[in-house]
């Protein structure tokens, strides 16, 4: 038996089907890089905050400078806790005179008030944004998870300067003071219930 010959209106329909399917296999490729280049973007973009002070983060650097420079200014602290994570957060100082250049340590006291395991991740930037640039951290707790247990507090430290370059910048030379905010988040993946909050009297 001989097979029945396609068609002349058979033929368009099978070029059209093969033709969707190519195109339905370069949209498929299309999502997965556009998703995999959303992925690589995260930490590209921490990247280029720290590394540039885009948005108000403060630049991370690895050796302190030499000297320092006399003039000074107002480095201030502002601390937050997100909602949901049962922390009291403040710095031992509400703020500091340094002088640019000058490598300074600060601490912050976090206390956790449950009576369960809680952990903890801290956002940070500066403002003026203008002025993140030339703030540098050289050691930070909010590089890494804080891990409370419950009642537990630490003292926090954050070792920082101010470029001495920041007066070479119009935008920002001379600028008497500027604040170091925190927001600490409870951790990804962390348990959803907090704990109950703790009443006895803080520890010290």
């Amino acid at each position: 038996m001989t097979e029945p010959r396609a068609t002349p209106s058979s033929r368009p329909a099978r070029a059209t089907a093969r033709g969707n399917g190519r195109v339905a296999v370069v949209l498929a490729g299309l999502t997965f890089g556009m998703l995999g280049a959303a992925f690589a973007a995260v930490p590209f973009y921490r990247w280029f905050c720290a590394t540039t002070g885009y948005g108000g983060t403060p630049t991370v650097a690895t050796k302190a400078p030499e000297e320092a420079l006399g003039r000074s200014i107002e480095v201030r602290f502002d601390t937050n806790v997100n909602g949901g994570l049962p922390w009291t957060f403040t710095p031992d100082v509400p703020s500091v005179d340094v002088r640019l250049g000058e490598t300074v340590t600060v601490a912050f006291r976090i206390e956790n008030r449950s009576d369960k395991r809680t952990r903890g991740v801290a956002t940070f930037n500066v403002t003026p944004p203008l002025a993140a640039y030339y703030f540098t951290k050289l050691a930070c707790f909010c590089f890494t998870e804080q891990v409370l247990e419950p009642g537990q507090v630490i003292e926090a430290p954050v070792t920082f300067w101010v470029d001495r370059d920041l007066d070479h910048d119009k935008n920002v030379k001379g600028l008497a003071g500027l604040t170091l905010s925190y927001t600490f988040f409870t951790a990804p993946d962390a348990p959803e219930t907090a704990g109950r909050a703790v009443t006895s009297a803080p520890k010290t």
